[in-house]
């Protein structure tokens, strides 16, 4: 049964309001608040239904079987959902996702992307095992993996300010031009306490009080944040030299890649795509001459080649490579090369990709596929 949101608005009423018509019949009205009452006790034996059902099958966010979360965290979850970008068709998407594997509690599973994966990638397999045709199952593939790329860039269940870090977080110190790694001794108390920087010989550098820091840190999930603070003191905290610091609510969100990427080593072919004629009757000629390469990483956006032919920046190539034994084709062009050695690197932007494609690209990039 599909939950339906029912928001119930205080009445806005008057003593006078209560006057009851003389043209309305007892019975008419004993049948009215009759209807009414069993209406309220509907709706409240649903809600509890869900609400229970799916803590009875969910168990804490594991296994499969249909559950639902109840109206109030149904409802939450929406919010959250427009907040970080979802369309309505990527909502359903979600809903469909966390409710098939039996998630009680889909903030958590949101905030946390190991749990957020292992829902995907049971949706996943079975979209591909249930559809009706590969139309479809290509159709629900592709809202299912924007869907996901679309929490991988959100900010949600972040870190907001530096008293939720953990102790051992390593941060990122930049002191006079140079970056130092440090790690979180304690975020109890006025300040964050952190190890002291040490150089390459292991002594301790000296930052003056009053300094002003800018510094990075990276959570589990990869997502990178940055913010600013202050030397408040110097120290000892449990045998380590320490530095005192102002706590701050100003982290910053690091830009990322807008796709995920993965490291890879794929052989591939690349040809030589040009442009012939003008205007409307311009069309894409792809030359037959073929250079081997292989993919060192790849996202649906673009990938790395090395191959060991010369290439020139602004070219266009046909890429095909297999995967799943399946062929892949996108179309590239070459934003820029590195060369080391014989050996070149491309760097490419895909400039079309089939749906299907990028849904294999996706499976790869995420590890949802079996290989």
């Amino acid at each position: 049964m599909t939950n339906r949101l029912i928001t119930l608005f205080p009445l806005q009423v008057t003593a006078s309001d209560f006057s009851i018509d003389s043209s309305i019949s007892p019975l008419q009205l004993f049948i009215f608040l009759g209807v009414f009452a069993a209406i309220i006790i509907i709706m409240v034996v649903i809600n509890k239904k869900n609400s229970v059902g799916g803590a009875k099958k969910g168990g804490g966010g594991g296994g499969g079987g249909l559950s639902h979360y109840g109206i109030i965290a149904q409802f939450s979850l929406h919010r959250i959902a427009r907040n970080i970008g979802l369309d309505n068709e990527q909502i359903r998407m979600l809903d469909f996702i966390l409710k098939t594997d039996g998630v009680t509690e889909p903030e958590k599973s949101i905030a946390n992307p190991v749990l957020l994966d292992r829902h995907f990638r049971r949706t996943f397999r079975i979209i591909e095992q249930s559809s009706n045709s590969d139309e479809e199952a290509q159709r629900k593939l592709a809202v299912l993996f924007s869907t996901r790329n679309i929490l991988e860039n959100s900010t949600f269940g972040s870190i907001a300010n530096t008293r939720m870090l953990k102790d051992d977080t390593v941060l990122i110190i930049t002191f006079a031009k140079e970056k130092y790694e440090v790690s979180v001794l304690s975020t109890k108390g006025e300040h964050l306490v952190i190890e002291a920087p040490k150089n390459v010989l292991g002594s301790q550098i000296k930052i003056p009080g009053g300094t002003a820091l800018k510094i990075v840190f990276f959570t589990k999930a990869n997502k990178g944040f940055t913010f600013e603070s202050r030397v408040v003191g110097h120290g000892s905290f449990h045998n380590h030299h320490a530095l005192q610091l102002t706590h701050s609510a100003q982290l910053k969100f690091l830009s990322q890649r807008k796709f995920r990427r993965r490291s890879a080593v794929i052989a591939c072919f690349l040809n030589l795509v040009y442009v012939e004629g003008s205007g409307k009757k311009q069309r894409l000629i792809v030359d037959k001459r073929r250079i081997n390469g292989n993919i060192a990483d790849i996202s649906v956006g673009g990938c790395s080649i090395k191959a060991m032919a010369p290439v020139q920046v602004g070219a266009k190539f046909k890429i095909e490579f297999m995967q799943r034994n399946i062929s892949v084709a996108a179309l590239g062009q070459v934003l820029r090369t590195n060369r080391a050695g014989m050996s070149t690197t491309i760097h490419v932007r895909f400039l079309k990709v089939s749906q299907k494609s990028m849904n294999i690209i996706n499976a790869y990039v995420y590890e949802y596929a079996n290989e």
